[in-house]
């Protein structure tokens, strides 16, 4: 099977358990995606599919692109990644995966883009706690003292500091599937996921669950 999908994050809302739980979830367009190139051990090294998702307009796409859609026979698709697979055998070129090959009760790992928050300082961009609040304190919200000495004389790279919070890579791994909806091509996620509104994600099975 599969191990993933490119979907679209819709927002999040709740659903009700049987027994009147609220459960929070996360709404995710996911697939179709339409499978564009087969990776092989033999000739790449490993095995995978090049899928592709979202719809474009084909002066929107550059060249060499248009020519690879033409080949496959594929309307040309906005966003292309790929997933890695055990064999690639069982699929087609221009077979499209589509969200069911999500189960309800099955685990997901998430992957997106963070939003981004601008330029913060220590505390909100690394939980640090601060000086002394009362009066008199040296500092309240800096990051204190930085560590560094006549040797090595420099700040050691990676230090924790103020800087850009946020527009990174993040992925929330073991999230349950809690509905799945394939005429909809919906999936309904427990909890949150990286990403503001309509932002792309990667949904893959997780290898935990």
């Amino acid at each position: 099977m599969p191990l993933g999908l490119i979907g679209r994050k819709l927002g999040m809302t709740q659903i009700f358990r049987p027994n009147g739980e609220a459960i929070p979830v996360t709404v995710i367009e996911a697939g179709p995606c339409v499978v564009l190139a087969k990776r092989t051990v033999e000739k790449e090294g490993y095995n995978a599919l090049q899928v592709g998702f979202g719809h474009v307009k084909p002066y929107k796409v550059n060249k060499p692109l248009r020519g690879m859609f033409k080949k496959v026979g594929v309307e040309p698709k906005k966003y292309i990644k790929e997933f890695r697979v055990d064999s690639v055998d069982s699929f087609e070129i221009g077979q499209e995966i589509k969200v069911d090959i999500f189960k309800e009760g099955e685990r997901v790992d998430i992957t997106g883009i963070s939003k981004g928050k601008g330029f913060a300082g220590p505390m909100k961009r690394h939980g640090f706690s601060g000086g002394p609040a009362s009066h008199g304190s040296a500092f309240h919200r800096y990051g204190s003292s930085l560590g560094a000495h006549t040797e090595p004389g420099h700040v050691l790279k990676g230090k924790r500091m103020a800087g850009h919070m946020g527009n990174v890579r993040v992925t929330v791994k073991n999230l349950e599937v809690v509905k799945v909806y394939p005429d909809r091509n919906l999936l309904l996620v427990k909890g949150g996921i990286p990403g503001s509104r309509n932002s792309i994600v990667l949904i893959k099975k997780s290898k935990k669950g």
